[in-house]
């Protein structure tokens, strides 16, 4: 079974967080349930690479699960089912509810194979599908106008400002995930193919292109605003933050809904929002959905279908220059 995609962008890519595991209000598993979940929180880190974050996501989804149980022994359906049960009744979205028994899955597989315990209680475990609800999406010139309104301010060559066009050129060229652009070392952009290096989900690595205003920008934010956040010790990152060190996801979230706050006719999306109006005027501009996929960096079609959006005047156009009855 696959396991699930946890991963939250970090501005650390060796980051470590093995937290102790604890349930709710932070009461302490029984003791031989939190030694099987830091063994299965060390199995992610070191033998599956998942990011310090992905692994606290687990730990947290986990705790939440196994809470109240004695001991790994007594865990079985039922108390997995109980605890899913108690969850909904408080209110719990079905998006987390669909993620905790993803996570619990995974971990009662894992200590089934290990011989922790003598059968796997998750298998038999369901949940509800949680409804994937795409953003809102930009307009091509709404995009365009954002992008408009942030080279002005840059035009006075402000690090800062430079820094913050830079970083939206490059996702909405790209379609980067936020923390991808975090991650990015100034060796990852080749300025002669104009393509990124992109380190994603799960420590897979891809290529990705832009165009000559993403080039411009960057140009001009390496060459004139970059050396004035440097400061000793900075890493090689591409993006720095005020006080030259990698830039925080945080802090690049903040500067995409500054910038669409800065257009009152443009809707407040953050960066997963600029990442899917990319993918969608790539394809309303024709682009086919296999290269979109690559792009994006999806496992899987049906992924990037759920991400992107075809308009009804783009289905229309292809079906009457496709189809031979159209």
């Amino acid at each position: 079974m696959a396991e699930p995609d946890f991963v939250i962008p970090s501005e650390n890519r060796s980051a470590r967080a093995l937290d102790e595991p604890t349930g709710p209000g932070g009461v302490a598993l029984a003791a031989d349930v939190a030694a099987a979940v830091d063994r299965f929180l060390r199995h992610l880190e070191l033998e599956r690479g998942r990011s310090a974050h992905t692994v606290r996501a687990y730990r947290s989804d986990l705790a939440g699960m196994l809470a109240g149980v004695p001991s790994l022994a007594a865990l079985d359906l039922a108390h997995l089912r109980r605890r899913l049960g108690e969850a909904h009744a408080s209110g719990t979205s079905r998006a987390t509810l669909a993620r905790r028994a993803a996570a619990i899955r995974t971990f009662t597989a894992w200590a089934a194979r290990s011989g922790l315990i003598p059968a796997d209680p998750g298998a038999r475990l369901s949940s509800p599908r949680s409804r994937r609800e795409l953003p809102e999406v930009l307009r091509a010139d709404q995009a365009a106008a954002v992008l408009d309104a942030a080279s002005s301010g840059a035009a006075e060559e402000h690090p800062e400002a430079l820094r913050d066009l830079a970083l939206l050129e490059v996702l909405y060229a790209t379609g980067i995930r936020v923390g991808e652009a975090c991650g990015l070392d100034l060796d990852d952009v080749d300025d002669e193919r104009r393509t990124l290096r992109v380190l994603g989900k799960g420590d897979k690595e891809r290529t990705v292109v832009f165009g000559v205003p993403a080039a411009e920008a960057l140009r001009r934010w390496r060459s004139r605003g970059r050396a004035a956040l440097t400061r000793p010790g900075s890493p090689p990152a591409l993006f720095l933050g005020v006080r030259g060190g990698r830039l925080d996801p945080r802090v690049a979230r903040t500067i995409v809904h500054r910038a669409m706050a800065a257009l009152p006719e443009v809707p407040d999306v953050g960066p997963h929002g600029f990442r899917h109006a990319a993918a969608t005027h790539l394809l309303d501009g024709g682009a086919d959905l296999r290269h979109v996929q690559e792009l994006l960096g999806h496992a899987t079609l049906s992924t990037t279908q759920l991400y992107t959006h075809v308009t009804v005047d783009r289905l229309k156009v292809v079906h009457d220059q496709a189809h031979p009855r159209a």
